[in-house]
């Protein structure tokens, strides 16, 4: 049996009231700037301290990671666990936000700076998130 699923960040929209008040995901959102933000920086902690389970925990289950660096898309929790564990715990990635730019009503592009065993290279990450928050798509682009 699977633990509860905690929010990783904060919801925009108002409290959700009675019995789902832990579950903010639960509610639909308009994301803000603000919540695009807190969802990159929650994104890169969580991948910078290696905690897999936390990184999936913010993909909806359906979530797909486009990186064309590695010639695959990864599929689902399934593939995405294997995108972490392959680049990220694999290489020892770190990553360093250099910037964000809001590109549409549900999605950021934030300009990063990946260091590892690999060498060091600059890039993009347009994340889209879904009506509740979760991270949808990731579209990964090295410079």
């Amino acid at each position: 049996m699977s633990k509860p699923r905690q929010p990783l960040v904060e919801s925009d929209s108002a409290p959700v009231s009675g019995d789902d008040a832990a579950g903010m995901w639960h509610a639909a959102i308009d994301p803000t700037h603000e919540h695009l933000r807190r969802v990159a920086d929650a994104l890169i902690a969580a991948t910078n301290a290696f905690a897999v389970e936390q990184v999936l925990g913010l993909f909806a289950h359906d979530a797909a990671i486009d990186d064309p660096s590695t010639g695959q898309r990864f599929d689902g929790h399934a593939g995405i666990r294997r995108y972490l564990e392959q680049y990220f715990v694999g290489y020892q990635t770190v990553t360093r936000l250099l910037s964000m730019q809001r590109i549409g009503p549900q999605r950021a592009r934030v300009r990063v700076d990946f260091t590892g065993d690999f060498g060091h290279e600059i890039g993009n990450l347009d994340i889209t998130v879904d009506a509740l928050g979760l991270i949808a798509r990731l579209d990964a682009d090295l410079e």
